[in-house]
């Protein structure tokens, strides 16, 4: 993560706090194209980012990102279904920290829906997507134990041997 890229001031939860720390988020949404050209790749800065957002507990923060890059993933692509899983799950993580846990639970069975189609998919032509480096398997048996395990951190599900081959 570039030094262009610094963590969020404080974590926003919403309905409770006032605002989010919105200046470093723009900094990382300003990396994201207009659209992937065919995949989106594992190690893109934006997409790094919300992942080290999630992993230090900026859930909403990290859904914005992934967002964003979602929104640039090509349509109906594996990597747009990976992506849409980390939103639920980071999702999940908010709803949890502001204590509505039915919520939580609906988001993380969705993400186990969506983990399932992504490994009844298959594999992808392209090693370096992030649906290539998401070890889709291990995260959705981890969901299944139960909802205190698979939210954080999610890195430990990336596939980074295969993120460095090929950086």
């Amino acid at each position: 993560m570039s030094a262009a890229m610094a963590m969020p001031g404080w974590a926003y939860n919403p309905g409770t706090d006032g605002t989010p720390d919105r200046e470093p988020l723009d900094v990382a949404k300003k990396l994201v194209p207009v659209r992937f050209d065919g995949f989106v790749p594992a190690f893109d800065p934006a997409f790094q980012y919300g992942l080290a957002l999630h992993d230090g507990g900026f859930f909403w923060e990290a859904h914005e990102i992934w967002e964003a890059v979602w929104k640039a993933a090509p349509m109906n692509g594996r990597d747009r279904l990976a992506l849409r899983a980390l939103i639920q799950i980071a999702n999940a993580g908010l709803k949890r920290r502001i204590e509505r846990p039915r919520a939580a639970v609906r988001l993380i069975d969705e993400t186990k829906g969506l983990l399932s189609e992504l490994i009844w998919r298959g594999g992808t032509s392209e090693p370096k997507s992030v649906a290539a480096c998401l070890r889709a398997d291990a995260l959705r048996e981890e969901l299944q134990k139960g909802l205190e395990t698979g939210l954080a951190p999610l890195a430990r599900f990336f596939s980074h041997e295969k993120m460095k081959q090929n950086a």
